[in-house]
């Protein structure tokens, strides 16, 4: 039988949730982490679990099947890789890594050792990202014409990386999961308040652009006075807001859109545009979705690839397709908003394994 132990490396502030989850699961088997005050304290909580500073005590316990990195984004790909070349299944959190080639080695690593690699993602695991994917798929919004994400905030205003590496991989990883592709331009342009010296942007709009026309807008930011975390998905049948700051009815399904413009392709008149066009005001829908917390979710899916061999939802494969969008966004910022180009991928995002 294969072995059922998780040990979490990196207990800080994100990573003790995982450790909360995998115990609650009844997983937990090792925590690795390089502070003596974050061992005592893991120690104390969880008596059954092996507590270290060395990762290799870990990577060499027979009884530890998986591995879930949370150390800083820096050290992704080498704890990350480690635990793939130990034979264990990973999960790493987000971003896969910080370059495209070391996001690519984890993914050629764990492909050719048939280990799952799975990254967290975690709005896709979202009730609500779900229902909305669900009815994408099922045509119940039509054709879906463009995206437009929100993730702003007053704080927290980081030194080491900028508002698109920081926020808004959410919500790109949201857009391609929806879309189901990768975009084939990306723009973005940054805006520096805070830390001029340093060149760090603290307001970035990014625009993904889609190969059919389709489009995704993302405004990010660390200096804003409302906390927002809004996704708009503009259909040709349907609008959708999706809210997560809403204590209640986080998703509006609204029956409004523009009717008869599949006629516009005969190149009508400007006197026949108010007779061909017709904006449609119908009623908005609460869906009932039920809730539940994302992250639980999320632990649960990983186990579930781990014991089955099904593909994680937001595998590497889909991980380094984000990446691409970031470091794109980056090019795209030093350029000056100037649009970059992204190269097809082979076979483009994969979904989940049969």
């Amino acid at each position: 039988m294969a072995a059922r132990g998780v040990a979490v490396v990196g207990a800080g502030y994100w990573g003790q949730n995982l450790v909360r989850n995998m115990a609650q699961l009844d997983r937990l088997a090792g925590i690795c982490d390089a502070s003596d005050a974050v061992r005592q304290k893991m120690a104390r909580s969880y008596p059954k679990a092996r507590v270290t500073g060395d990762l290799d005590e870990l990577l060499d316990d027979p009884e530890i099947g998986a591995v879930m990195v949370v150390v800083p984004s820096s050290r992704h790909h080498e704890v990350a890789r480690r635990a793939l070349h130990a034979g264990k299944h990973v999960f790493v959190e987000k971003p896969i890594a910080l370059s495209v080639s070391d996001g690519a080695d984890l993914v050629r690593t764990a492909d050719e050792r048939d280990l799952r690699l799975m990254v967290g993602h975690l709005l896709l695991y979202h009730p609500c990202v779900e229902w909305l994917k669900r009815s994408i798929d099922a045509g119940d919004l039509g054709e879906v014409l463009y995206l437009n994400a929100l993730r702003l905030n007053l704080g927290k205003v980081r030194s080491d990386e900028n508002a698109m590496w920081s926020l808004a991989p959410h919500d790109i990883s949201v857009a391609l999961h929806l879309l189901g592709t990768s975009p084939t331009h990306v723009t973005a342009q940054g805006f520096c308040y805070l830390q001029r010296r340093t060149g760090i942007e603290d307001v970035v709009f990014l625009t993904l652009r889609f190969g059919d026309g389709r489009a995704a807008q993302i405004h990010v930011s660390w200096l804003d006075p409302d906390k927002k975390r809004q996704l708009d998905v503009v259909g040709t049948r349907k609008m959708v807001t999706f809210d997560d700051m809403a204590a209640s009815e986080k998703v509006r399904v609204m029956d409004k859109g523009v009717d008869g413009v599949d006629q516009l392709d005969r190149a009508p008149s400007y006197e026949s545009y108010g007779d061909l066009l017709t904006l449609r005001h119908g009623d908005i829908h609460i869906p009932h979705i039920p809730m539940r917390e994302p992250l639980r979710a999320e632990c649960e899916h990983f186990l579930h690839c781990v014991d089955t061999g099904e593909r994680p939802r937001s595998d590497g494969h889909s991980a380094v397709e984000v990446l691409k969008v970031l470091q794109a966004g980056q090019q795209s910022l030093e350029a000056g908003g100037v649009p970059v180009a992204l190269s097809p991928s082979p076979g483009g995002l994969r979904g989940p394994r049969a």
